[in-house]
């Protein structure tokens, strides 16, 4: 520490250390200062590891660059999307330095997929009556052509980018209407956009048929309500929400390009696919769907359009290996389970299918072709599962596991199956954890110091702060980037105010971002890096959309506010909430006691600390903190019998959650 005894001896030390370090050659390379917080170049160790990608894979193979520009009709300049008040919602211009050849700070092969991912936007013919608008948002937007007008599959995040996309079909292929709308899964980018290919009221009456799979309702608002703000926050890192475009920010989410960052809404299903599947006709085009829950997405569904020989694999067939584990966090995917559906939907459409198209990426055709892609996707998941679960057996742990697992040369040479998004390490790590959790089985893993007090410890145990920079800085140099950031973590938890420190590791991070396959691992690491060097970029709070609480299940409802209860505050209390609808003539009971909060459908206390009459609608917005209930007292919204003292000691139960909150730091 910097004021242990003999400190002034120490630093001699250090000093004569560093200067026998330079004389051998081994001080930090050229052209890399590692004392201060400005963005470096690659290293000369970047530079070989990115080389050695360059290397080994077939990089003469253009194939994909044919199938991303397959059928291209059009596209907006720039792919740029603004709102009505002018703001750039989505655009690829800052994307145009892809054109050129692969920078030194990106890895080759993140670089290509950048390439077909950016460099490829706009309107694309699949086959004569189903068309794709590809990268003007993260997912894919694709138009079937019925009878009457346009099935609409996945409307995208924003309804900016699907109402331009929407656009962008009619003007090239004719103008038509919505007839019906497709939601393939549960996660955002594949429904936020609805209100930007249906009006209000067609989405109040529900003239237009929305289809989605069994459990979309719950599934599309549980995942972010429950632990939505840290979710949120390590979605900034996940999707480079916080980096420039550049060679040295951000290129990529290897799924696709950015999130674009307009208006979200929902909508509520009017067609259900149940389990087990179902073939309708919409719209005069037969369908034939398979549901696909817990592998991708908690609920999912890929489908088939016999007419036209074509498969949607929906997300769970990608050009690229997907997350088993997503690093903004969600439940743990069932690779098992992921393998299997690609499995049965080869078998049972297989033999009639030309071409397979998905809701990320670009489709591939012919019949061979395309079973071959489906099979390496399939054998991708399943090794990983299987093989985690062989080394497993034998002992090793879930580091280990990850370290020790590589695909065999016939996976891993095939571009859809490299890790742009989901990494192969992670990936046996998440199939790891599924099975038998995070502790390895050591005792001395079972119960350990908390990572703070932790890293005060680490940094005693290795002499000090001079002693552990002088030694970062020669692995530094050696390019032993992950070791280095590894100690590093525990001087700048120990000592956060330490600049030199937060700067190297926030150096070591950088390079090993320069390095990374993996779009989201290079977007986390790089902003990491910049978190380090210049502290937590400010987000003004944003509340969810009034239209979009107005939707959120009670009982999900309850299950957040459960979440927010702070249970040291709320030890002692003893409070029951009888709660009357007056548009539903629905009743609930909420109940506060053991530090916990219930919540009872259906049910009153007869001795409520107090009663509340109110609408449906204005509860979710009361309990979902978009109006107060003082607000809704004077109004008249809110009626308030039994003690009032009660509903605001309730009130003062609850934890406002910080969504600025470091990661890198203490």
């Amino acid at each position: 520490m910097r004021n242990q005894p003999g400190g002034a001896s120490m630093r001699s030390l250090i000093l004569l250390l560093s200067l026998f370090l330079i004389a051998c050659g081994s001080e930090p390379e050229a052209g890399i200062d590692i004392f201060n917080a400005e963005i470096k170049p690659a290293s000369k160790a970047t530079i070989v590891h990115n080389q050695t990608v360059s290397d080994r894979l077939p990089f003469t193979d253009k194939t994909d660059f044919e199938l991303a520009k397959r059928g291209f009709i059009a596209t907006i300049p720039g792919a740029q999307i603004k709102n009505t008040e002018g703001r750039e919602v989505y655009g690829l211009s800052q994307m145009q330095f892809l054109q050129g050849s692969s920078a030194h700070t990106v890895n080759p092969s993140l670089w290509r997929q950048a390439q077909l991912n950016a460099l490829n936007n706009g309107l694309f013919k699949v086959v004569d009556g189903i068309y794709q608008v590809r990268s003007l948002d993260l997912a894919n937007m694709t138009l079937v052509k019925g009878d009457n007008g346009w099935i609409v599959i996945d409307p995208l995040t924003s309804a900016e980018t699907a109402s331009a996309a929407l656009a962008l079909a009619n003007k090239s292929l004719g103008e038509r209407p919505v007839s019906a709308v497709i939601f393939t899964h549960s996660h955002a980018d594949h429904f936020a956009g609805v209100t930007g290919v249906l009006t209000a009221e067609q989405l109040q009456s529900g003239s237009i048929d929305i289809i989605a799979p069994e459990g979309f309702a719950e599934e599309a608002i549980s995942e972010n309500v429950r632990s939505g703000n840290v979710m949120q926050r390590r979605a900034l890192y996940q999707f480079g929400d916080l980096l420039p475009s550049s060679p040295d920010g951000f290129v990529s989410s290897g799924l696709g390009n950015r999130v674009s960052d307009g208006e979200h809404g929902i909508a509520t299903p009017t067609v259900v696919i149940p389990e087990a599947g179902a073939q309708m006709k919409i719209d005069g085009v037969e369908i034939e769907f398979i549901n696909t829950p817990g592998a991708e997405a908690p609920t999912e569904m890929v489908f088939f359009f016999p007419q036209f020989k074509a498969l949607c694999m929906s997300e769970i067939a990608n050009h690229t290996l997907h997350n088993i584990y997503t690093l903004r966090g969600a439940k743990t995917r069932d690779a098992l389970a992921w393998s299997r559906y690609i499995e049965f939907a080869m078998e049972k459409f297989g033999g009639e299918t030309e071409v397979v198209f998905s809701s990320h990426h670009w489709p591939t055709w012919g019949k061979g072709e395309a079973m071959d892609y489906l099979a390496k996707q399939r054998d991708l998941y399943k090794y990983i599962h299987d093989q985690t679960l062989r080394l497993a057996n034998h002992g090793y742990d879930m580091i280990e596991v990850a370290e020790r697992l590589e695909l065999p040369e016939s996976l891993s040479q095939a571009w859809a199956n490299r890790g742009y998004y989901g990494t192969v390490n992670v990936g046996a790590k998440a199939v790891y954890n599924r099975y038998l959790g995070y502790f390895d089985g050591n005792p001395a893993n079972l119960h350990p110091v908390p990572q703070e007090e932790a890293a005060q410890r680490y940094v005693e145990y290795m002499g000090g702060e001079e002693s552990i920079m002088a030694r970062a800085r020669r692995d530094f140099a050696r390019g032993n980037y992950r070791w280095v950031a590894m100690v590093l973590k525990h001087l700048v938890f120990a000592e956060p105010d330490n600049d030199q420190a937060r700067y190297l590791l926030a150096d070591s991070l950088e390079q090993l971002g320069y390095q990374a396959e993996s779009g989201i691992w290079r977007n986390f690491y790089l902003s990491g890096a910049k978190e380090l060097r210049h502290g937590v970029e400010f987000r003004e709070e944003v509340l969810p959309a009034e239209e979009i609480v107005a939707r959120v299940p009670l009982q999900l409802l309850f299950d957040a506010m459960a979440v927010r209860l702070n249970g040291e505050k709320a030890a002692d209390a003893e409070i029951r909430l009888n709660i009357d609808m007056t548009d539903t003539s629905e009743k609930y009971l909420v109940v506060v006691q053991n530090g916990v909060l219930h919540g009872y459908p259906g049910r009153h206390s007869d001795d409520p600390s107090a009663s509340l009459a109110l609408s449906s609608t204005d509860l979710r917005l009361m309990f979902g903190g978009l109006v107060g209930a003082p607000t809704m007292i004077r109004e008249g919204r809110l009626k308030v019998s039994g003690n009032p003292l009660a509903l605001i000691k309730f009130g003062r139960l609850f934890d406002k959650f910080d969504r600025n909150f470091n990661l890198v730091t203490p």
